[in-house]
């Protein structure tokens, strides 16, 4: 079955299975490497993607979820040459070790940042919390998140 997904404002045309979780189809069949799968429970983050303005596990969420919806990866976001401005903090930060969570962090990131204008501190730590980082750069998560808050001022 053809399902009809708009991914980083491309229109697209999917051979899947209505339940297949987005974050195959994503990655296997679009070829986009931001989204990882990480747990496959919802629990970790490194898939997130954003629909509609709002931070979305894509490992538990089905295509059929998301056809209606306007998809934006990481990709989406900015390009190696003009990053978006969370994806600067991010780098400007070092706030990565191994890599692996930095999407579902710059995803939730910007969402967040899409809907807060001026959070404090404690605000991104809890707005930050549900994605898991085993290398521990926490602080300098918080330091980049913080640091693209000023940068849009």
């Amino acid at each position: 079955m053809a399902i009809s997904l708009r991914v980083n404002g491309r229109a697209h045309a999917v051979a899947a299975d209505p339940e297949t979780a987005l974050v195959y189809v994503l990655r296997n069949d679009l070829k986009l490497n931001g989204p990882k799968f990480g747990c496959g429970l919802g629990q970790c983050g490194a898939c997130m993607v954003i629909i509609d303005g709002r931070a979305v596990r894509s490992c538990v969420t089905t295509v059929n979820d998301a056809r209606d919806g306007e998809i934006i990866t990481l990709e989406g976001l900015g390009t190696h040459d003009n990053p978006h401005p969370v994806q600067r903090a991010f780098i400007e930060e070092q706030a990565a070790q191994c890599g692996y969570c930095l999407n579902g962090m710059i995803m939730q990131a910007k969402a967040f940042l899409d809907q807060a204008a001026k959070p404090s501190e404690a605000e991104i730590k809890a707005a930050m919390a549900g994605v898991l980082c085993r290398c521990g750069t926490h602080v300098e998560i918080v330091r980049a998140v913080q640091r693209a808050v000023t940068a849009r001022a």
